[in-house]
């Protein structure tokens, strides 16, 4: 009973945790301390800003931003639109992520973008290239592909590896061809390189104080950060409660089956009492054996957890907000099970503590008397 109970708390703990820890993790790939990105001053994400045409040229202007062998600046103007495509495993329809960036600069801009399927997409042309994991969860989306975003068809000339970042749920193309098919002459961010310390401050400084824009600038591992704290903090608590109450269930397991234990043993423990063993020992004894059950417990959860989790690909659900559609694996770490056997010591310990007093106050005369 104790194990059971145990591994059950241990491995619904785990699995909603590598949920949290899998999607902070893919937002922390995304984000990098050298570049940063630029809103609207009101929004508070990328789908909830929106930058006008003219205001482009001059947040690209601007001081702190790294610029090539051309003096042109490694910036990109970027515009998103949710769109739907089937999944691989059911067919069913899902949201996920249309971003136009620059052709020019969408490399140097984020060098851990690599292409490992043919090519980028050129500037004017309907093409597009896919991340990794949007290939992997969705349909119709390899190589020489045609896709229908509403009125318009795109072609998949390539597809990427950003290293596991939320760009790898997302499909890019040219950013100026995206404006023309979905009609709109507005922007959602700016994403620029940063020439160095210091140049985030310089930038914001010099953007707040203009006064033709209305933007914020942020570094892009902030900005990241802060997209996954409300998501993340609510699947930590999901976890916890869940657990606690599992938990309280397998407390009251581990009480039965040890006041059950004791019980049985009551001779066994008068005799080590007469023999000249103390009643600290067979405290000792009664809870070492809790610890050791739910120790077991949680080696078995974690490993069903382990079994049933690890490696899966699961996503946030999309179609809006800060960030639409990311896809992310789920990864049972040794942080994660370390936690669930620090758990299951906690069960054990507590379930094991009134038994063990128990056993210690066990009359020895009357024990015995019962052989």
């Amino acid at each position: 009973m104790i194990v059971i109970g145990t591994a059950g708390v241990v491995a619904v703990l785990l699995s909603v945790l590598a949920l949290s820890t899998g999607l902070a993790g893919a937002l922390t790939a995304t984000g990098s301390v050298d570049r940063a990105i630029v809103l609207h001053a009101q929004a508070e994400n990328e789908f909830g800003s929106t930058l006008a045409h003219d205001a482009i040229p001059t947040i690209m202007d601007g001081p702190g931003i790294a610029r090539d062998a051309n003096h042109k600046p490694i910036a990109s103007a970027e515009v998103l639109a949710s769109v739907n495509l089937p999944r691989r495993d059911n067919g069913k329809l899902n949201a996920m992520t249309l971003r136009g960036v620059s052709a020019d600069e969408v490399l140097a801009l984020r060098p851990e973008l690599h292409l490992v399927q043919g090519r980028l997409f050129q500037s004017g042309l309907r093409e597009l290239i896919v991340g990794k994991s949007a290939q992997e969860r969705y349909a119709n989306l390899s190589i020489g592909s045609h896709v229908r975003f509403g009125e318009n068809q795109w072609t998949i000339v390539g597809a990427f590896d950003s290293g596991g970042g939320a760009h790898d749920s997302e499909v890019l193309g040219d950013v100026d061809t995206v404006l023309a098919a979905y009609q709109r002459g507005t922007y959602n961010s700016v994403i620029v390189k940063l020439a160095g310390n210091g140049a985030l401050a310089t930038l914001r400084t010099a953007l707040q104080h203009d006064p033709t824009l209305s933007v914020q600038a942020f570094s892009e591992t902030d900005y990241y950060a802060r997209q996954s704290q409300t998501f993340a903090r609510f699947l930590a608590l999901i976890a916890r409660v869940i657990s606690i109450i599992m938990a309280v269930g397998a407390i009251f397991a581990a009480l039965n089956t040890m006041y059950s234990a004791v019980s049985t043993r009551a001779v066994e423990i008068a005799t080590l009492r007469a023999i000249g063993y103390g009643a600290a020992g067979v405290v000792m004894s009664v809870i070492i054996e809790a610890l050791l059950l739910s120790i077991l417990g949680a080696l078995v959860g974690a490993g069903l957890a382990w079994l049933v989790f690890n490696g899966n690909t699961v996503s946030t659900i999309g179609g809006g907000g800060g960030l639409a559609q990311v896809v992310f694996h789920l990864h049972i770490s040794s942080a994660l099970i370390t936690l669930g056997i620090v758990w299951a010591c906690v069960v054990g310990l507590i379930g094991g503590l009134l038994p063990a007093i128990r056993a210690a106050r066990i009359p020895v005369a009357l024990a015995l008397r019962a052989i």
